[in-house]
């Protein structure tokens, strides 16, 4: 039995990965999830869901089905707006961690590209001084040219397949309709 003590259920292994894994199973006492082994305690998805349709559907007082399911009357309330608005996958929870750049506004960035096609012998990892004169943020020399590299990355996908170009750089050759090129050309 060594063997399989560090073992983990490929089914816990699947909600996590999911983020669907219920960090406290064990509250759970709603009748219906200890009689049954359609129902998994583990998965918070499925007890969310079951404890809003429990209210919803089965008349139960919202307190008495946040404390059979684990969760708080607010909580309740969270699960229900986000099934609401978004259905099952409005109960998986979000993705932990900063949403995007705090610092690096898109209006910095703007102003950053200017200033780098201003001064070609600027480089990025020079702006951070600049840009806490203009707009008072300290920021890292790294973090923007990350942010820079990421907005050209996305600025380039969004302008669609390049075209070739004449022998000296200058003009998109003609191309027929019907044939397209690679991206990078």
């Amino acid at each position: 039995m060594a063997g399989q003590q560090g073992r983990q259920d490929p089914k816990e292994a699947a909600l996590a990965a999911a983020r669907c894994l219920n960090p406290h199973p064990e509250q759970v006492t709603d009748p219906e999830f200890l009689a049954s082994d359609f129902f998994d305690a583990r998965d918070a998805v499925q007890v969310k869901y079951e404890m809003v349709r429990k209210v919803q559907a089965g008349g139960a007082p919202v307190t008495e089905a946040a404390a059979a399911f684990g969760y708080s009357r607010p909580a309740y309330y969270a699960a229900a707006a986000a099934l609401e608005s978004s259905g099952l996958e409005g109960l998986v929870p979000a993705r932990p961690g900063p949403r995007g750049a705090s610092k690096l506004t898109e209006e910095i960035l703007a102003w950053a590209e200017e200033q780098l096609a201003a001064g070609p012998a600027l480089r990025p990892a020079q702006l951070p001084d600049r840009i806490e004169e203009a707009f008072g943020v300290r920021v890292h020399p790294r973090s923007v040219e990350r942010a820079l590299a990421r907005r050209r990355e996305r600025h380039s996908k969004s302008r669609g397949t390049a075209r070739p170009r004449d022998a000296e750089g200058g003009w998109p050759v003609p191309v027929p309709a019907h044939i397209t090129w690679p991206r990078g050309c």
